[in-house]
């Protein structure tokens, strides 16, 4: 998994997880029959129709690799990226067997591959896109490398915002690495990037695109979103239906929870584990870092269509710069300057100044 930076510093929860009255450590199994019933609808948990859930929505091109909560989800996975990394029978990737032993590869390895490729696919598919809109446009004008290049420039702009660095140089040591073992650990980190470059290669590789498929485009692009995700989490909503039956009143909570009372036993302390995922935000990724920032990251409810937003954390005076913080900016200075290294600087925040 990629190495994401604390999520008490960089990402907001949608809401305040709240405990639940419940007894701790029950933690019993639920019944298979129970599960089943419940996945096959033949039983209806109470004011459950309070809680309804979008429909899953399968990929456009067939494959069961990727789902969608909606259709105009799916549709635009499909234009912006995921055309030419489907493995379903509508794919336009040049060569099903490479892309899916990229896929493989991926998963058996880092999945931070699988979001530098949807980069690849993405500047792919709009440099195409302003190339024939262009010919449209002027479909006598005799269009040269020159002219592809420049699509394709412009096409990588959102991405080109993002600071970056060889993934293999900025990638977090393991802990229990020694100092002698450092060389050796990046070689083998970049000889696992260039062998998965090979295999995406071989399956969307375009020649008048051929730069994006260098190594240092690919290393940059894994740095990129190494030194610059942000880690986002989404309340589950299996734990906003506990939380209504548990404030339900008198007789109606009693008769719910002859229901809820052995599902919430079964998942214990699972019951309110979110859904987290990983996002890129090109604005976002220009703020400097501060151990005293004056915002922070954050995705409310009301904020769809992959937006978030930068609260201020306190009043901004006129002509301030604005920071987040990539870390966590309770630790102590010492593990503060650990975890900087990674982003190859040394923090001179007033509060390291002071600190240190």
């Amino acid at each position: 998994m990629t190495h994401i930076t604390d999520l008490n510093s960089c990402a907001g929860n949608l809401k305040t997880p709240r405990n639940i009255d419940k007894e701790k450590g029950s933690n019993e199994d639920l019944s298979s029959n129970a599960a089943e019933s419940l996945i096959n609808g033949n039983i209806q948990l109470p004011f459950s129709s309070l809680f309804s859930l979008p429909a899953v929505v399968f990929c456009i091109g067939g494959c069961e690799d990727e789902f969608f909560c909606s259709e105009k989800c799916a549709k635009a996975a499909w234009e912006s990226y995921h055309s030419l990394l489907c493995s379903g029978p509508k794919s336009l990737c040049k060569d099903k067997d490479f892309l899916c032993k990229f896929i493989h590869h991926a998963n058996e390895t880092n999945d931070i591959f699988l979001v530098a490729a949807k980069v690849i696919s993405s500047t792919i598919l709009k440099a195409s896109s302003l190339e024939q809109l262009k010919h449209k446009n002027d479909p006598k004008k005799c269009y040269t490398s020159e002219d592809c290049i420049n699509c394709l420039l412009e096409a990588w702009e959102p991405f080109s915002m993002g600071f970056k660095r060889l993934w293999w140089d900025s990638i977090a040591l393991p802990i229990d690495l020694g100092a002698d073992d450092e060389i050796g650990f990046r070689n083998e980190i970049k000889e696992l990037a260039s062998h998965s470059l090979k295999l995406l290669k071989g399956a969307i590789f375009e020649e008048k695109y051929a730069p994006l498929f260098s190594l240092q485009v690919y290393g940059h692009v894994i740095g990129m979103f190494e030194l610059n995700n942000l880690d986002l989490v989404v309340a589950s909503p299996v734990e906003d239906y506990f939380i209504y039956i548990d404030e339900l009143d008198g007789k109606e909570k009693v008769e719910a929870e002859k229901f809820t009372r052995p599902l919430l036993d079964a998942l214990g302390d699972d019951y309110n584990v979110p859904c987290e995922g990983t996002a890129f935000f090109p604005v976002q990724s220009c703020a400097n870092h501060s151990c005293v920032p004056n915002m922070k990251a954050f995705k409310r409810d009301e904020d769809k269509d992959g937006q978030a937003v930068l609260l201020a954390t306190r009043p901004i005076q006129f002509g301030e710069e604005l920071t987040i913080s990539y870390i966590d900016e309770d630790a102590s200075w010492e593990e503060r300057k650990a975890l900087l290294k990674d982003y190859g600087f040394i923090c001179m925040c007033p509060k390291c100044i002071k600190e240190s």
